[in-house]
């Protein structure tokens, strides 16, 4: 997979990284947003917002502010993708923050990479080469080293002891996003990558429709709607992930075999250590710092 700056492996891998610095980012918006707002009104809200970015950029890059061009192989693999990927793997993630605390819940998402390349194989054919398997799997181990390194704010809660019901969450969350990822390079052939978002959102927002249904949330819904605060971290959080995030992801699957895609898209758990430090006074010891150097000449050995 090695290549010149200008190959298209070479920009579908730095695609991949600047998913990962978008989702840093997000990841800490959308923490703020779920204390405020609750998990399943953060999940629609930011969906829909997000669609509203990327109504604009499509208008503005393409003249169709939707994607009415998209075809229904389009349209079939890329929903089915977003309700694998946004629905049941967001869900699972969210909900093992709450069970196994999020230190542990990244390092069960860490397998993500892993679990794409092999969906990758089994899906579309894709083979990695020796270089290739040696950064996923120095990145992968560099990235669980760093996140089982780091400690708990100061003064903060205690996380919860890590259960089996927890731990097949943050599974299943790892899966979902593998999944996902695979199923949106299946459906998105050479369609545009920005209208290919868009696809997967709309699915995405019908699925927490029908979610929020079954459940009787739209109360909730309503009193998430009038925290404005709530909604400021949910704009932001939208704009990076959903929006600008996704776009580059699917971006990077493009140009680039899925499973290293996904490797350097899950350095977003050392990406943000640097930020939790900064914001929430986490500590980090000498072994998340060389678990993110690791990480990081894993990362550099894909691009090699």
């Amino acid at each position: 997979m090695s290549g010149s700056i200008s190959s298209p492996e070479w920009l579908g891998q730095l695609a991949a990284l600047g998913t990962a610095v978008c989702w840093a980012f997000s990841a800490l918006a959308f923490a703020a947003a779920g204390r405020r707002m609750g998990v399943l009104p953060l999940n629609l809200v930011r969906l829909v917002i997000a669609l509203g970015f990327l109504t604009l950029a499509a208008w503005g890059l393409r003249g169709l502010p939707l994607p009415t061009d998209a075809s229904p192989h389009a349209w079939g693999w890329l929903s089915v993708s977003a309700l694998i990927g946004f629905v049941f793997g967001d869900l699972c993630l969210f909900r093992s923050y709450v069970l196994i605390g999020p230190r542990i819940a990244s390092l069960m998402m860490s397998l993500a990479p892993l679990l794409t390349a092999l969906i990758g194989w089994l899906v579309l054919g894709e083979t990695l080469g020796g270089r290739d398997a040696l950064g996923m799997v120095l990145t992968v181990a560099g990235i669980g080293w760093a996140v089982l390194e780091r400690k708990p704010p100061v003064n903060g809660e205690p996380e919860p002891r890590p259960s089996r019901a927890g731990l097949a969450l943050g599974f299943c969350g790892a899966l979902g996003q593998a999944g996902g990822l695979v199923l949106s390079k299946l459906g998105m052939g050479s369609y545009d990558v920005v209208a290919a978002t868009q696809v997967r959102v709309i699915a995405g927002i019908a699925g927490y429709v029908l979610l929020l249904s079954a459940v009787r949330g739209w109360p909730r819904m309503a009193q998430a709607l009038r925290d404005r605060r709530g909604l400021g971290f949910a704009s932001v959080g939208a704009f990076f992930g959903p929006f600008l995030g996704v776009s580059l992801s699917l971006f990077a699957v493009r140009h680039t075999v899925s499973g290293v895609a996904a490797s350097i898209m899950a350095l977003q758990p050392v990406l943000i250590i640097p930020l939790v430090v900064l914001l929430h006074r986490e500590r980090v010891g000498i072994g998340g710092i060389a678990g993110a150097l690791v990480a990081v000449a894993g990362v550099a050995l894909l691009f090699l």
